[in-house]
C-alpha cells in the first residue's frame, strides 16, 4: 500500500493485521531514508537504530509471501521513502495498490509535527513515479484508492482491494481492538496517538483547512500529480 504521510494509512494496516491470516510490515525503508538525508524527524536516531539500513535487505524481505505462520504480507509503504537510488525491480513481486488525499489535507495535517515541509516531504512526486513504473512493467490498470472512499465506504474499498489481490475479503478487517501493536514503527509514540484509540474506521468529516502562504505553495506544487491519479481512481 503506497501512500503519503497523515493518510490513514495506518488505520488500513490495523485491518489489515486484524485478519488471522496476515502479517503486517510498517514503513520498513524508513530508516534508510533517514541516513540518505538529515531531516529532523521525530525519534530519528531511535529509528536508523532500530530498522535495517540497507535497502537491498529491505526488499529482499518485502518480497517474503509470509513469517512462517500467515500466507499474506501487508506492507504499508510511505511514497517518500523511495528514493530514487532504491531499484524498483522488486515491485514485479508484489501487488501494488496506491492510496490517496489531498495535498492541502496532507500539508494541513503534517505540518503539525513537521512545520517547515517541503514537496518531497509528501511523497506526491514519489508517487506518481512509483504508479508509472507500476502501470507500464507490472500492471495496466494499477488500483488507486481515495481515503475519503476508503474511510465512507469502508466494506466496499477493502473488497475491492482485497478482489484486486485475490484474497478473500474478511469481516475482521472492519474493526479492530484499542491499542499499540508489536509491529507498530518504533515511531509510533509520536505519530499513532489517534490510531491506538480507534477501534474501526472514523467517519469521514470535512475539516476547515488554513494554510500559511508557503504552506499553500507546497500543496499548489504536489496538486498536478494527486490530480492526475485522482482522475484514474476507482469510483465508489
Amino acid at each position: 500500500m503506497w501512500s503519503g504521510p497523515r493518510n490513514v494509512s495506518t488505520a488500513l494496516m490495523r485491518s489489515w493485521e486484524n485478519r488471522a491470516d496476515t502479517f503486517v510490515s510498517d514503513e520498513p525503508f524508513y530508516a534508510f531514508y533517514l541516513t540518505q538525508n538529515d531531516i529532523d524527524h521525530p525519534g530519528r536516531e531511535e529509528i536508523i537504530a532500530n530498522q535495517s539500513t540497507d535497502w537491498k535487505e529491505v526488499a529482499h524481505d518485502c518480497t517474503s509471501i509470509t513469517d512462517g505462520s500467515h500466507t499474506v504480507h501487508y506492507q504499508k509503504h510511505m511514497t517518500q521513502h523511495m528514493l530514487s537510488s532504491i531499484s524498483l525491480d522488486w515491485l514485479s513481486s508484489v501487488n501494488s495498490v496506491f492510496l490517496l488525499r489531498s495535498p492541502a489535507e496532507v500539508v494541513s495535517s503534517f505540518s503539525k509535527v513537521i512545520p517547515d515541509l517541503t514537496p518531497a516531504d509528501l511523497g506526491f512526486e514519489q508517487q506518481h513515479r512509483l504508479y508509472k513504473h507500476v502501470k507500464h512493467y507490472i500492471d495496466s490498470e494499477p488500483l488507486i484508492i481515495n481515503s475519503k472512499d476508503l474511510l465512507t465506504n469502508p466494506r466496499a474499498v477493502l473488497t475491492t482491494i482485497c478482489e484486486r489481490c485475490n484474497i478473500k475479503f474478511d469481516e475482521q478487517m472492519l474493526s479492530w481492538p484499542a491499542g499499540s501493536r508489536d509491529s507498530d514503527g518504533i515511531w509510533a509514540k509520536h505519530w499513532y496517538a489517534n490510531v491506538e484509540k480507534s477501534t474501526g474506521f472514523a467517519p469521514y468529516t470535512e475539516r476547515s483547512i488554513c494554510l500559511d502562504n508557503n504552506q499553500q505553495k507546497v500543496a499548489e506544487l504536489c496538486e498536478p500529480f494527486y490530480a492526475e491519479l485522482r482522475q484514474r481512481a476507482a469510483a465508489f
